[in-house]
């Protein structure tokens, strides 16, 4: 796994203070991304121990609520292995902090994918920049959902838990 930035203290991309991983790769490649530096799935840094070290030290901090994964794509092809270990890594370590997920991908295709058992909160869906909307919070485009992963997957109804904001 690639990645080009950690973000520290981050309030845009989930809720609470957060640290957000940006990983390389990602074949969406939505019009007008607000990323597309990331695309490229060989591009920016070889994701390796000191940049787990640096997240794990943003992690150990109480007023930190969690990690996000955004992008590129964690679930890309080039990613998708090693991001589900270091979330497993880190729900261990951290089983009070959150994680979420970015993803071009949709729900119903990844819902099955065992990393979920790990995501506390999804951001589904490709930006459109036909459905942009600025007023929305934690996506970028109204066709974008924000699911709470963990209630969905027991009750098997995305309907109730998605978060609404």
């Amino acid at each position: 796994m690639r990645y080009h930035n950690i973000t520290k203290d981050d309030m845009l991309n989930g809720d609470g203070l957060r640290v957000v991983l940006w990983v390389a790769g990602c074949s969406h490649c939505c019009r007008e991304c607000q990323n597309p530096i990331t695309w490229d799935p060989d591009g920016g840094l070889p994701f390796d121990g000191a940049a787990k070290q640096e997240i794990f030290a943003q992690l150990e901090k109480d007023y930190i609520f969690g990690i996000t994964f955004s992008g590129g794509d964690p679930l890309h092809s080039a990613n998708r292995a090693d991001v589900r270990s270091l979330m497993m890594e880190i729900k261990e370590k951290y089983p009070n902090k959150t994680i979420w997920l970015y993803t071009g991908d949709v729900w119903e295709n990844i819902m099955n994918d065992t990393l979920m058992k790990y995501v506390d909160v999804l951001v589904d869906g490709e930006f459109m920049v036909e459905l942009k909307d600025t007023t929305l919070r934690w996506k970028g485009s109204s066709n974008q959902r924000v699911i709470d992963v963990q209630k969905t997957l027991e009750s098997d109804d995305i309907s109730v838990p998605v978060l609404h904001c």
